[in-house]
């Protein structure tokens, strides 16, 4: 069963997987426009990297079955 708290992850997840597509978006448009070694393109570049990182985890969060570790 889900708590709140992995619902909220697993919602942030996904808004992480969007963010790294629009950031892809970004690296291309600008890599054409400005050229890739262009810092603007470098910045958008690691955002990739961070925003998949980051919907990973909350991913794996989101949808982990963990036990209740309350005191009874």
């Amino acid at each position: 069963m889900q708590k709140k708290s992995q619902k909220i992850a697993f919602a942030i997840a996904i808004a992480c997987y969007i963010a790294s597509l629009g950031c892809i978006g970004a690296v291309a448009y600008y890599g054409n426009q400005l050229g890739s070694e262009s810092p603007i393109v470098a910045a958008f570049a690691s955002s990739i990297v961070f925003f998949l990182g980051c919907g990973i985890v909350l991913h794996v969060i989101g949808k982990a079955d963990l036990p209740d570790l309350r005191h009874k």
